[in-house]
């Protein structure tokens, strides 16, 4: 039977590079939802006009966010349906705060897995500073829009609880602060493994 194991928190928090490195551990399927939906998202903005490097403006959610949520979970559930052990990224922001997405989800599914198959990572970081500092630092052109509209875009990084009815013990919140030694990845495993 297949697992679900999502990597949700703030852009900078770390998600990708935590995600990448326990999948490597425990050889799960990856599945980054801004890689996904890149080729798509830079062909919807140029045709709508619009700069193809924008990941969070008003147009880009408008005309792309609902799309790679969507690419994103289908794969996963192929994938899970298949037997393995999927970890879907990205911020899901509105999604987490949703006592009901969970639920809508695993009904597309067709019953392939159910809430005891699902696991929830909440990567985050104790300051809004270090967000900056990590963004600033990963120097990419997809954060610029992030950057410019640091005031509004900030929001997106109030913290925000899992809300889905997950069995007891199926969703942790994982302080990113600190380096990742080897200990703490290997913690975090054992605990995708429970």
């Amino acid at each position: 039977m297949g697992k679900l194991v999502f990597f949700v928190g703030g852009a900078g928090a770390g998600k990708t590079t935590l995600a990448k490195q326990a999948a490597l551990r425990l050889g799960a399927v990856y599945l980054d939802m801004d890689t996904l939906l890149r080729p798509a998202a830079e062909a919807l903005m140029r045709a709508a006009g619009l700069d193809p490097t924008d990941r969070d403006s008003a147009d880009y959610k408008r005309l792309c966010r609902d799309v790679g949520y969507r690419i994103t979970m289908d794969a996963a559930w192929e994938n899970a349906a298949l037997g393995a052990t999927v970890f879907v990224v990205g911020p899901f922001t509105r999604e987490i705060a949703d006592s009901g997405w969970l639920d809508r989800e695993l009904a597309r599914s067709g019953g392939a897995l159910g809430p005891a198959d699902v696991k929830a990572i909440r990567v985050f970081l104790p300051d809004e500073r270090l967000y900056r500092e990590r963004i600033e630092g990963r120097g990419s052109e997809l954060d610029r829009w992030k950057l410019d509209n640091w005031e509004a875009f900030r929001r997106s990084l109030a913290e925000t609880p899992v809300a889905w009815p997950l069995p007891e013990g199926s969703a942790l919140d994982f302080d990113n602060s600190a380096p990742l030694t080897e200990a703490r990845l290997a913690e975090l495993v054992r605990w995708i493994r429970k």
